[in-house]
């Protein structure tokens, strides 16, 4: 890692590191990881991202409904998988990467089927509604525009939040989301700064695209969640004790 950043001489990879070097040591070690679990990760959205194109280019509501709820229960298990990778490294499981995705994918497919169809909904939602923006003969309202990136925003921290403990722990979906609601009442500044950042980092992807496709297979899924679990990882150790769990199982 000193191609960019000069070596600390009393780094050691054998210890956790905390702040920036803590960021370097895990891209460092799980790099590769992780970009080989996106490769599988944006195969899982391919359905998703076609069916979605299809309706838009169609101009279907009644085609973006059921492609929107197949793509994306085709896509959550896969979705989980990529969480569960990133998860994985910020505990520093030793585990290789095909066996932790093995294991994801046999604990985590079917609870992942109805939350991967609903976000699949939600993203075949919000493109049809951007698109309306686009053909409408007068733009939008400030407040619309507005309303339209909120909403936008609670999707992506509820997401960020509910997805790390469908794959770590067994839960019915009205704890999860209570837990959702009750971390974005105690954390709420670094839980909106997570969800803004992704909400950037979506924006850069689509008003630059088709550029930026070209980008997917090296970005694509995995930099933003691991950016977005790096920055609460703390803060849900806190509140749910997870490496403690996990040791205790072991």
């Amino acid at each position: 890692m000193g191609l960019l950043f000069a070596e600390d001489p009393h780094f050691n990879e054998n210890e956790r590191q905390t702040g920036f070097y803590r960021y370097r040591q895990l891209l460092s070690a799980r790099f590769g990881r992780w970009w080989k679990t996106n490769l599988f990760t944006l195969a899982g959205f391919a359905p998703l991202a076609a069916g979605i194109f299809t309706a838009v280019a169609s101009s279907s509501v009644l085609v973006l409904l059921p492609v929107s709820l197949l793509g994306g229960a085709i896509a959550g298990p896969f979705l989980a998988g990529m969480y569960d990778a990133v998860l994985r490294g910020l505990r520093d499981d030793p585990r290789p990467w095909w066996d932790g995705c093995r294991q994801s994918w046999k604990q985590n497919w079917k609870g992942s089927l109805i939350p991967g169809a609903l976000l699949g909904l939600a993203a075949g939602v919000y493109t049809f509604m951007a698109m309306l923006f686009w053909w409408a003969e007068r733009s939008p309202s400030l407040g619309t525009v507005a309303l339209y990136l909120f909403s936008l925003l609670v999707v992506l921290m509820v997401n960020t939040l509910y997805w790390p403990q469908l794959v770590l722990f067994r839960q019915k979906a009205s704890v999860r989301l209570r837990n959702c609601l009750l971390f974005c009442v105690k954390y709420l500044w670094r839980v909106l700064g997570v969800g803004m950042l992704q909400l950037v980092y979506l924006a850069v992807f689509v008003l630059f695209a088709p550029w930026t496709l070209l980008l997917l297979p090296v970005l694509g899924v995995w930099y933003i969640l691991f950016l977005s679990q790096f920055f609460i990882y703390e803060q849900m150790e806190e509140a749910f004790q997870m490496e403690e769990q996990f040791k205790s199982v072991q």
